[in-house]
């Protein structure tokens, strides 16, 4: 089945990109429902066979399934939509959730809001982005053609903002529209493993003052068990740590910083997300003009096993790296892991400005408190403090050098906070504490209360 159109394609989406498949939104296009098979999708989304995107629309043509497609129906935050087979995690909302608020909050602040979801799968986050951050423009690409019609069923349900469908390859298609200088607002990559092959090419087609939401998914490399692989795909010789999935946010933003520099621009983490369903290393970033010469932000991390403490050490310090509990000889229970992002993890502003929109939209008060969207950036709050440092302590590695039980959490942190001491809570491990004390101030405070709840 086949109409002739006399629209040329909107202006927001004349590209010049070589394509094979795309599926594009006109607005203007008034056709009916054409049902086939057991997908029903609007004419005024089609599919395209064209060389380019700069040519005129001249057919449109139905999506005709190739492939055998499981349909099954799912809800996210009021928003119903097919998964059609394609690799989707319910325990995986929160990120969305985090995303669709960072890029609504830049559409409020910039006037408009062209976003690119790169890996896209179902179209889910693509369908958040048109809807919730009511963007103006949404690119789903996906490698697999066989999510196409899923895609196209999904985002039609849209009924504002015009969006595009391809299948290509990610990297391809930041690509083009780079050269083409056609920008983006928000890039959202959702990939999996530690594939960084990912990050030039998206802040190279991300404007200025722009947001990349990037992702790992390797949590072998974090917890320094493939040293090599970590030290290829961001730069870093990652070695095991107490706090390694911490480790797994500094190393992606790390790898991050590395690429902007060399991009002759600089980053700045929004906010820093781990989640343990993958696990899962997701981290928002903004895009600065310049190059910022100081590198006290990228260094090296050691742990010292034998006294328990956390070092960070410079560039400058090569060679000179020890523990003071054994100076001043080279510990050979210092373990160094570098270069890693040695920073903030959240802008506390940021994040506040989050939680008032989510408080606006209805979403805070309604989860369960495991999965409370306010617990958690709260928790990212609190960590955000500039007096703590990277890491955290575990309580029972506290309570296994102490030899004894560990006080109740929340009143470990209160006599830190009477002594002091920063602390708080962290959002990667429930039973752990970031703080500035030291490790024997850890154990003598907590031997403390509990000789005084003996007594």
């Amino acid at each position: 089945m086949s109409q002739t159109l006399t629209h040329p394609t909107h202006k927001s989406h004349k590209f010049s990109i070589p394509i094979c498949h795309i599926a594009l939104k006109l607005p203007t296009l008034t056709y009916p429902v054409h049902k086939s098979q057991k997908f029903s999708i609007p004419i005024s989304s089609i599919v395209l066979k064209s060389p380019t995107l700069a040519d005129k629309v001249q057919k449109v043509t139905t999506f005709e399934s190739k492939f055998s497609v499981n349909c099954e129906y799912q809800t996210e935050r009021g928003l119903e939509f097919e998964t059609g087979g394609a690799f989707y995690r319910r325990e995986s909302a929160t990120g969305r959730d985090l995303g669709v608020l960072a890029a609504s909050l830049h559409k409020k602040s910039n006037g408009s809001l062209r976003v690119l979801d790169a890996l896209c799968g179902c179209g889910i986050r693509s369908l958040r982005y048109l809807v919730e951050a009511e963007a103006d423009f949404v690119v789903a690409n996906d490698g697999n053609e066989c999510y196409g019609s899923t895609i196209v069923g999904n985002l039609s349900r849209a009924m504002k903002g015009d969006w595009l469908v391809t299948h290509l390859e990610a990297n391809r298609v930041m690509t083009d529209y780079y050269m083409q200088k056609s920008f983006f607002d928000f890039i959202d990559v959702d990939s999996f493993g530690s594939d960084s092959s990912f990050l030039r090419s998206a802040m190279n087609a991300l404007r200025f003052g722009g947001l990349l939401y990037v992702t790992s998914t390797d949590g072998l490399s974090s917890g320094g068990h493939m040293p090599h692989h970590s030290l290829a795909a961001y730069g870093a010789y990652v070695r095991p740590l107490p706090y390694s999935n911490e480790i797994g946010l500094r190393m992606l933003i790390g790898g991050a910083a590395r690429e902007a520099v060399v991009l002759g621009c600089h980053i700045t983490p929004l906010f820093s997300y781990y989640a343990s369903h993958g696990p899962i290393f997701r981290v928002l970033l903004r895009l600065n003009r310049g190059k910022v010469h100081d590198s006290r932000h990228y260094g090296y991390i050691g742990f010292c096993h034998q006294c328990g403490n956390s070092h960070e050490f410079s560039w400058d310090e090569l060679g000179q790296m020890s523990c003071s509990c054994s100076m001043p000889e080279v510990s050979k229970s210092l373990v160094v892991s570098g270069p890693l992002w040695t920073g903030p993890l959240h802008d506390a502003a940021y994040l506040m400005d989050m939680l008032n929109l989510a408080k606006q939209w209805g979403w805070v008060g309604c989860d369960s408190k495991e999965n409370s969207l306010e617990k958690l950036i709260k928790l990212m709050v609190d960590e955000s403090d500039p007096k703590l440092p990277f890491g955290y302590i575990k309580l029972d590695q506290m309570a296994c050098r102490a030899k004894t039980n560990s006080p109740p959490l929340k009143t470990l942190m209160s006599a830190m906070h009477k002594k002091g001491y920063a602390a708080s809570r962290s959002h990667i491990e429930t039973n752990a504490i970031k703080t500035n004390c030291p490790m024997t101030e850890c154990i003598s405070i907590a031997k403390e209360l509990l000789q005084v709840s003996n007594a």
